[in-house]
């Protein structure tokens, strides 16, 4: 058979770093992971191509081209996701479609047109699919409860992508997380059980990116990285570091945790000697109120600022997650908000509206309380809220972009990167070989924020700095300073987007 493995396209948010993507010539931020190791499970003798929309144009030749097209999509992606159904389905070419997106809404009415929904984790359904395919008797949809043990994940299909086009690699070591927040649905799509894959299938996946000649960062995309913290610390980041010895340390490794990684020395100093040197945490809101509202209780009852700050003492930088429009927000979060994000010195802070993703407890909750409004759509940042808040409508939105409009303006962006240089105690080894790219980055960095940018100032004051006082802390400062550019784009585009009361919440 011939198929067609498509990744449809991301909207332009924090997450999709289009703007910074292109000072080092790069299309897209990460590969399509979940897909490529679909491909690995397919057959060895179909022909297989993919298309990254976010890399590439998705052509009509492309569908005709395929026997089945075959689609894997998160909700962000659900506009790109429905396009390429309507295609598909005009062109007469079959679709098989998995992924978060078809899992946590199998029913909704824009995949109706899906020839075959192939649910939960592909370890358990892919194979059924695939046998019950091969007999002719294909079912419509493939449900699964089970969580496989990832012993049976195999190394995904680098070869279909060209990696030249992506700024990191990823690679998955575990899935599911210990904890129970009511607005995430990782534990509906993982479980709350970590499990994890063992020593020789993460170092066959290394190998497989150093062999595929990657020498750049690769993102261990756990849902949380030390939800199993005894095997970390006792067999797989001993095993990374023997493994980064031998290959003269190729990869900078970047990861998400939950906040109490600031409590395990043991296992913030491996983790750094296995190269890592950035940690996204889930920090969602220093109101106490509103953390235990959300039932976020490893953040509760402790110094968040503390905590941020002694993961930065260690050696990373922690990127983070926040979260306003919780039902215990004070009209005060907006400026509380902002003074958490500047003092923690959390340079790529990640601030988004409250959500509540199909199945979750936040969902089932407001679905009681009668407050769901519209369908999810996966995107926190784009002044979308998919359900009727407490505070007053235009309160918290006008609130929201107030806290964008400040923390991502060059003073105070500037500002926190300085915050951040002055705590962040980076470990001597260098990651990663220099390449082109950085080189090309710094270049365009100059031209675009140093002499075309609007913060022109704040950025010679942080590459003189930097140079004639912590030369060593260089280059994050100048990555940092092009994320800059990125987010500040974004936030412009969000701000030019009219406040718009949904009749619902009138």
């Amino acid at each position: 058979m011939k198929i067609l493995l498509v990744y449809p396209q991301y909207p332009d948010t924090f997450w999709s770093f289009k703007h910074a993507l292109k000072f080092a010539a790069k299309k897209a931020a990460f590969p399509p992971l979940g897909i490529l190791t679909v491909a690995t499970m397919l057959p060895v003798d179909w022909e297989k191509r993919l298309v990254d929309m976010n890399i590439e144009r998705l052509t009509d030749t492309d569908i005709r081209w395929a026997d089945y097209v075959f689609i894997s999509a998160m909700a962000v992606q659900r506009q790109s996701a429905g396009e390429v159904i309507t295609r598909c389905r005009q062109l007469g070419t079959k679709m098989v479609a998995g992924g978060p997106l078809f899992t946590m809404e199998p029913q909704a009415q824009e995949f109706e047109d899906v020839d075959h929904l192939v649910l939960g984790e592909g370890e358990v359904t892919v194979p059924r699919f695939l046998d019950d395919l091969a007999k002719g008797k294909a079912e419509h949809i493939y449900e699964t409860s089970e969580k496989p043990e990832l012993s049976r994940t195999p190394v995904p299909m680098w070869s279909l992508i060209n990696m030249k086009h992506y700024s990191s690699m990823s690679l998955q070591y575990s899935r599911g997380c210990p904890f129970n927040c009511e607005f995430c649905d990782i534990v509906l799509l993982n479980g709350h059980l970590p499990r994890t894959k063992g020593r020789s299938q993460i170092l066959a996946e290394l190998d497989a990116l150093y062999a595929g000649g990657w020498r750049g960062g690769v993102f261990i995309v756990d849902d949380n990285f030390i939800g199993n913290k005894k095997k970390l610390k006792t067999e797989t980041l001993p095993a990374i570091i023997e493994w980064r010895q031998g290959k003269r340390y190729p990869f900078a490794l970047s990861t998400e945790a939950s906040i109490n990684l600031a409590d395990d020395e043991e296992l913030m100093n491996l983790m750094v000697d296995a190269g890592f040197n950035t940690v996204f945490v889930g920090i969602e809101t220093p109101n106490e109120a509103s953390l235990m509202e959300c039932n976020k209780f490893q953040n509760q009852n402790r110094d968040l600022v503390a905590s941020v700050k002694k993961i930065q003492n260690y050696g990373m930088e922690v990127q983070g997650g926040f979260i306003v429009g919780f039902d215990s927000d004070p009209l005060s979060i907006f400026r509380n908000q902002i003074n958490f994000i500047q003092k923690s010195g959390i340079v790529t802070a990640m601030v988004g509206l409250l959500n509540a993703p199909p199945g979750t407890r936040l969902y089932q909750r407001l679905k009681q309380e009668n407050r769901l409004v519209k369908v999810f759509s996966g995107d926190n940042t784009d002044c979308s809220l998919n359900f009727v808040p407490r505070m007053k409508y235009e309160t918290l939105i006008n609130g929201y972009r107030s806290i964008l409009e400040t923390i991502y303006s060059p003073v105070h962006y500037y500002e926190r990167v300085r915050t951040f240089l002055a705590e962040y105690r980076p470990r001597r080894r260098f990651s990663g070989k220099l390449q082109f790219y950085h080189i090309r980055a710094f270049v365009q960095s100059i031209w675009y924020l140093g002499l075309m940018g609007p913060g022109r100032r704040y950025y010679w004051k942080l590459i003189l700095s930097t140079l004639l006082k912590s030369p060593k802390k260089f280059p994050i400062s100048i990555s940092l300073a092009v994320y800059g550019y990125h987010f500040r784009k974004v936030v412009e585009n969000y701000l030019s987007m009219p406040v718009q009361v949904p009749p619902e919440s009138s």
